[in-house]
């Protein structure tokens, strides 16, 4: 590991395919040439976040397959994105889910870039649909095209050791040992894995679907 960077005590982190974007903001303030792109890791995520779990992991690959569905083999487009969360920021893990999301896609909420002249807007691009509540899922939007995909991530279909609950609880209490502490993270970690990895072994953990006639609520 370089000097001045995160050390990981996962190394799986590093097998998690990036995610790539070009963002014109960039290009015209110049912090980068024409055409480079922003690369985004899932250790971004996690120190994002201070910490690695299925929400995180899930919030990354939901946006990895949202970009996807709307760009094909086109790159992405950075600060071009419109989401909404089906919830409130309080409901599930939405808080921490949408922070990740608005990290790699620009589109973030009332705290955002108010834009320069008309251009390069990014507030009140993430917002959350507190009359509508769906469980883990997101909407994203081409704001070009306005092509529109649906993404909901079915987290309880992740499997688990058995023993998680009760490590996580000792854990919690104080009573763990060292052997159970490292059960512990290790069970957890591989929960993430799973979601990160191993999601084609998972059958409907990811489902995604183009929709149409869907209305943002204003920011």
């Amino acid at each position: 590991m370089p000097e001045g960077q995160s050390k990981w005590s996962q190394d799986f982190y590093d097998k998690v395919e990036t995610i790539r974007m070009k963002d014109p903001l960039a290009y015209f303030l110049g912090s980068m040439d024409e055409g480079e792109l922003f690369v985004f890791t899932y250790a971004d995520a996690i120190k994002l976040a201070g910490h690695s779990c299925p929400a995180v992991s899930g919030a990354y690959k939901i946006t990895a397959k949202a970009l996807s569905a709307l760009y094909g083999h086109e790159t992405p487009v950075r600060g071009e994105i419109k989401v909404a969360i089906m919830g409130k920021p309080t409901d599930m893990a939405y808080g921490p889910m949408s922070q990740v999301i608005s990290l790699i896609t620009g589109a973030a909420p009332v705290t955002g870039f108010a834009g320069l002249g008309r251009r390069f807007r990014r507030r009140n691009y993430l917002v959350f649909d507190e009359g509508q509540f769906k469980y883990n899922t997101f909407i994203f939007q081409r704001l070009d095209t306005k092509k529109t995909v649906e993404v909901t991530y079915n987290s309880d279909l992740i499997p688990e050791d058995p023993k998680l609950g009760e490590l996580i609880s000792l854990v919690l209490s104080g009573q763990a040992s060292e052997d159970e502490k490292r059960d512990f993270k290790r069970a957890w970690q591989e929960k993430v894995q799973k979601v990160l990895l191993q999601e084609k072994n998972i059958p409907g953990l990811f489902e995604v679907k183009e929709i149409t006639g869907y209305r943002f609520p204003e920011g």
